[in-house]
């Protein structure tokens, strides 16, 4: 073991660069695995917004076809055919879709039904959803979820 006053003059021959070069390699190595982290979450959060924003989008396209026609309206294969290849990267969506009717005055009335002498309004409700889950996974953070999104259009 060196006396103290050897060590002292070791540390004062050694350049200060070489000396901060050790310290910056600690400050990366405590700081790396928290910058690893911050990224795997945009990452996952990125996945679910392009899932979630894909999801709005065929429930959109579905509502779009079916408020096309009156006729399409009540096609519910159609409108669930033109939801899911509105999102051909995704797979797993489900589909589900309404046909609702209303009398010109805003009053609900069955669509076999009649208005008397009001129009009947004849509305297509579209809702998608899909399971989102994440690439990583963190401890006592699970990030598997539903995203759903719904759209109403009134058939032509």
């Amino acid at each position: 073991m060196l006396p103290i006053n050897k060590c002292a003059s070791y540390a004062a021959k050694v350049p200060a660069v070489q000396r901060r070069r050790g310290s910056a390699l600690v400050e990366l190595a405590l700081a790396a695995p928290l910058l690893l982290l911050l990224l795997a979450g945009v990452l996952d959060y990125g996945r679910a917004l392009t899932k979630a924003t894909a999801v709005a989008n065929a429930a959109r396209v579905g509502a779009q076809y079916g408020s096309s026609s009156a006729a399409r309206s009540s096609d519910a294969a159609g409108i669930q055919a033109a939801a899911i290849s509105s999102a051909p990267s995704f797979s797993g969506l489900t589909v589900t879709s309404a046909q609702t009717c209303q009398c010109s005055g805003g009053s609900p009335v069955s669509c076999g039904g009649s208005c008397g002498a009001a129009k009947m309004l004849v509305y297509v409700n579209v809702t998608v959803s899909a399971t989102s889950s994440a690439i990583f996974s963190y401890a006592g953070l699970p990030f598997t979820g539903n995203v759903a999104a719904a759209a109403t259009m009134r058939a032509k």
